[in-house]
């Protein structure tokens, strides 16, 4: 696990009408605020990533199909500087994922036609809070092809 990330398990409420699907409540202890919600669609293997922000809490979940999602401390002074967390979020595991500022983040679709990512951040979106880099730069030492076995 890395320093201050958090998985909080949601709740899929079926019933003969359809289903609910929770993601954030203002009593739940992963509620930081809401300064901007918005949904991301991702196409089978692609990959939208790497990503931090300086400031903002990002809290989000896969609403439709599945995506890999990758965490990497880098922040100097973190007790898990360094570490990687590889997670599979929506239909099949529904959590909530929340990143603290400064955790390297992004995240893989897995299913066809597309997985839409629904991302809560704490403060509206601000480019000048956010750096980027090339998800296959491998200055992350994190590989996203297929994994056998």
């Amino acid at each position: 696990m890395i320093d201050g990330v958090e998985i909080t398990p949601l709740r899929k409420i079926p019933d003969e009408r359809g289903y609910v699907m929770q993601m954030l409540r203002a009593d739940s202890p992963a509620f930081r605020g809401i300064g901007e919600v918005y949904f991301s669609a991702v196409y089978p293997s692609v990959v939208k990533g790497w990503h931090r922000h300086l400031t903002n809490t990002l809290s989000y979940t896969a609403i439709k199909g599945m995506v890999k999602v990758v965490l990497y401390d880098e922040r100097p002074k973190s007790p898990t500087h360094g570490e990687l967390l590889e997670l599979f979020v929506g239909d099949q595991d529904y959590k909530l994922v929340t990143v603290p500022p400064g955790v390297w983040n992004g995240f893989k679709g897995m299913s066809a036609p597309e997985a839409i990512v629904a991302v809560c951040m704490t403060n509206p979106y601000d480019p000048a809070e956010i750096e980027r880099l090339d998800p296959f730069a491998n200055q992350i030492p994190y590989k996203w092809d297929l994994k056998h076995g």
